[in-house]
């Protein structure tokens, strides 16, 4: 049996901020944050120990589901909370809304542009821990949010990707607030 035999990895984000940056987020996001963390905390965790301490009662744990089950999961939770609290204790709040230069692309703006095949894309740059490529929400390290960073509508930018160069055309640019 080795030493790390049962110790588990912290847990990640689907991306990390680059080091000596900041973990930016919408305030829509960090209320999602908030929330998981809040709900594992006043409501999962104290039904999963219910069901370990019952399962404890029972006797022989050794073969005991709900118990090997039960103590499992509460690893998984209390990584989870530890995880939720080291980003939120991290998390630096910017809010789309108060942008001045809503000219211009920063943090928290949703972008429609135009790739080189015509095809109409919208985008919205939000924080690592916020990401929904489904939704068009994608994390401000990410390289198409990289390369529209600053640019204004109008603007041709040339995009690194596994495909080749891509040229995007930034149509428009709106600082609205940030919906679920």
């Amino acid at each position: 049996m080795s030493i790390n035999q049962g110790c588990e990895e912290e847990e990640t984000s689907h991306q990390d901020t680059p080091q000596g940056t900041k973990n930016y987020i919408t305030p829509v996001g960090l209320a999602r944050l908030k929330a998981e963390l809040l709900q594992l905390i006043d409501e999962e965790r104290p039904a999963v120990v219910k069901v370990v301490s019952w399962a404890a009662s029972n006797g022989d744990r050794s073969e005991n589901g709900d118990y090997l089950y039960g103590k499992k999961r509460l690893r998984e939770i209390d990584r989870r909370i530890r995880f939720l609290t080291q980003r939120l204790d991290l998390a630096v709040v910017v809010d789309p809304a108060d942008q001045v230069n809503q000219d211009q692309v920063f943090f928290g703006a949703r972008v429609k542009y135009e790739d080189q095949h015509g095809r109409m894309h919208t985008i919205q740059i939000v924080g690592v821990d916020e990401i929904a490529p489904l939704q068009g929400k994608i994390s401000w390290i990410s390289p198409v949010a990289r390369v529209l960073l600053k640019a204004y509508v109008g603007d041709t930018v040339t995009l690194r990707s596994p495909r080749g160069l891509e040229v995007l055309t930034i149509m428009e640019i709106e600082y609205a607030p940030c919906a679920e």
